[in-house]
């Protein structure tokens, strides 16, 4: 029977590790989603991003382009609320939409439990507990 000598260069080893580590860096990358097209608000424009931290949180970054005022909506509303479905499918009021220019708005939060999905409601109220049906932007399963 022959027998088959594996000899592993110092060269391969490293490149062998590189490769592992390059792997693991993009795994940990933030994930990026766009919004669905509204149709409340056509012109509305968004993107989510989510990112795993060392501390298994998981850091939510929005940015959204063209959001009209809530007040001139049909009906009118006061604010704009931010959900997150995660694994137990029951929305969690993130906060409220708070900025100088409706035109382009950022939102940052950190949650503890991983987002299915994210949308944005408009409400009357920023402490509401339930979503209204007024969805304004929303995102498919990320």
């Amino acid at each position: 029977m022959k027998t088959i000598k594996f000899s592993i260069s110092c060269k391969q080893v490293i490149l062998i590790l590189s490769v592992l580590f390059l792997a693991i860096s993009l795994a940990s990358c933030s994930k990026k989603t766009v919004f669905n097209t509204s149709s409340i608000i056509p012109a509305a424009r968004g993107e989510v991003k989510v990112k795993e931290d060392k501390n298994n949180n998981y850091k939510i970054e929005l940015q959204i382009s063209y959001l009209a005022e809530p007040d001139r909506l049909n009906p009118p509303r006061k604010t704009y609320v931010v959900w997150m479905k995660s694994d137990d499918y029951n929305a969690i009021n993130l906060g409220q939409i708070v900025g100088s220019s409706k035109l382009h708005v950022k939102f940052e939060t950190v949650s503890s439990s991983k987002p299915k999905k994210i949308f944005i409601t408009a409400e009357d109220d920023a402490s509401v507990q339930y979503p209204s049906y007024m969805i304004v932007l929303e995102t498919d399963n990320l």
